[in-house]
């Protein structure tokens, strides 16, 4: 049986699995926590790293590796390799001045012909958590830093990078999917926009060089081979084994909203990202800031847990009775509104009970994802069923409100760690040698119909919501 390692260096932990590369069977797996924060040392990724890999039975078993990690994340080294600051993460939104300066100066001071610019150049508007607006971050509030910037990578590209044999900058990899979320690097062209990164830094720094998806990007002390690896929600992706009209939903630290598609996507309005994915197609992603942790944080407020915040909710019909929870919880990202808070309308004496505060709970975050799959739709891409995956993904009333709500069938493969499994099904790519990545087995999937029209829900989310938005206009 030939082995392969697929790792998932992910916000808040590292896992690793060690898969069959026939069929992709989980043979052994290992986990370690990350820090918390939006700002983290990338040493306790790879102190992370070595210890789920430990907990794995190691990796020197395995024919080729690959790593998964979240994307746009800003790892800055000098010249030397060491890196010079602590890397600032996706969901560190100080940099939003940044970002609206950065699609202000394409477009001579236009916000809006600025954003068609951006566009036009690298497939997405820039927010705060595109690494383009840290690097800009970076140079006007530690300029010595910046000046001491030799190179620019992602948390995967690093981690790829320690794991393999190379040595210098000029080894630094990455992935089209990653590559695709810093805001300097065009799905459409192929090319890194110099001119975009030079504007935001202050200089050219080195850049990983991209590789195709099944290109082999070195090997690690034991031989193995590494992969390019890829952003995590193209190995979700991967995972899953998504295809064209497929939808793929995140539910955790972030909401993810992404679909498969044959052609480029290019929204001007910024709210729908036109990354690419890890096989070659591309991975239009509308991602929003708050989607677990708004349960997490509305459990821990009525002294719950999971489950029992599940009954509450399940207890209170849909719609919560007119009552409506807008979760910009940290601010919000689809769409872009960094500033936000949260919001909770149609509160009545006989609302205010614990179970419709969970049910309101819930359908805000199935609300908040659905107005993403709207943009995506707007971009002429059809969905024709949805997979959920993610850890509040075990919700039933969030599987039911998502379905009813996003208008088509949901699908909830078994729990696992599909993006780990994605990575380790690049790897097996890459040890294979073959042109497509390997067939593997669709994971039992449970199936939730859409029920009953819930344009009232929406309709009472989207009122709530504008008045949010009126405030913090």
């Amino acid at each position: 049986m030939s082995l392969v390692a697929g790792i998932d260096s992910s916000t808040q932990s590292c896992k690793v699995l060690i898969v069959d590369a026939t069929d992709g069977t989980v043979v052994r797996s290992g986990r370690a926590s990350h820090p918390e924060g939006t700002e983290v040392d990338p040493a306790a990724w790879w102190q992370a790293l070595e210890a789920a890999a430990a907990a794995a039975g190691g990796l020197d078993d395995v024919a080729a590796v690959s790593v998964a990690g979240q994307q746009h994340g800003m790892v800055a080294l000098d010249e030397g390799g060491a890196v010079v600051r602590d890397a600032l993460l996706w969901n560190d939104t100080r940099s939003a001045p940044q970002a609206e300066h950065l699609v202000a100066m394409l477009g001579d001071g236009d916000l809006e012909a600025g954003a068609g610019e951006w566009v036009h150049r690298v497939g997405s508007v820039p927010v705060a958590s595109f690494t383009v607006t840290k690097l800009a971050w970076l140079r006007e509030n530690e300029p010595r830093t910046a000046a001491r910037t030799a190179a620019v990578a992602l948390p995967h590209d690093w981690l790829t990078w320690r794991l393999g044999d190379a040595t210098g900058l000029s080894d630094l990899v990455t992935d089209r999917s990653d590559a695709s979320g810093t805001g300097y690097w065009s799905p459409r062209t192929g090319r890194y926009d110099e001119d975009l990164v030079t504007r935001a830094l202050g200089h050219l720094p080195a850049l990983p060089t991209v590789l195709g998806p099944s290109t082999a990007a070195g090997r690690t002390p034991a031989g193995a081979l590494l992969g390019a690896g890829c952003g995590d929600n193209a190995a979700a992706a991967l995972g899953l084994g998504a295809t064209a009209g497929d939808v793929v939903v995140s539910v955790g630290t972030s909401g993810v909203v992404c679909a498969v598609t044959p052609d480029s996507v290019e929204d001007a309005t910024g709210m729908v990202s036109g990354f690419a994915d890890a096989t070659g197609r591309f991975l239009p992603l509308a991602c929003t800031l708050n989607a677990a942790r708004v349960l997490d944080a509305t459990a821990r407020l009525l002294g719950v847990d999971h489950a029992r915040l599940d009954d509450l909710a399940a207890a209170c019909p849909p719609g919560a009775d007119g009552m409506a929870f807008v979760p910009y919880l940290e601010g919000e990202r689809t769409p872009n509104e960094p500033t936000a808070t949260g919001a909770l309308h149609g509160m009545r004496l006989d609302t205010m009970t614990p179970a419709h505060l969970a049910r309101a709970a819930v359908e805000g975050v199935a609300c908040s994802l659905a107005f993403a799959l709207d943009r995506i739709r707007e971009q002429g891409v059809t969905a024709q069923r949805a997979v959920l995956v993610g850890g509040a993904g075990r919700s039933e009333v969030l599987r039911q409100a998502l379905a009813d709500l996003l208008g088509v069938p949901v699908e909830v493969p078994e729990p696992g760690e599909y993006v780990a499994l994605g990575a380790a099904r690049q790897a097996a790519w890459v040890a294979s040698g073959e042109p497509e990545a390997p067939h593997w087995p669709t994971p039992g999937l449970a199936t939730y119909e859409p029920g009953p029209a819930s344009d009232a829900v929406r309709e009472r989310y989207e009122s709530a919501r504008h008045h949010v938005l009126d405030r913090v206009g």
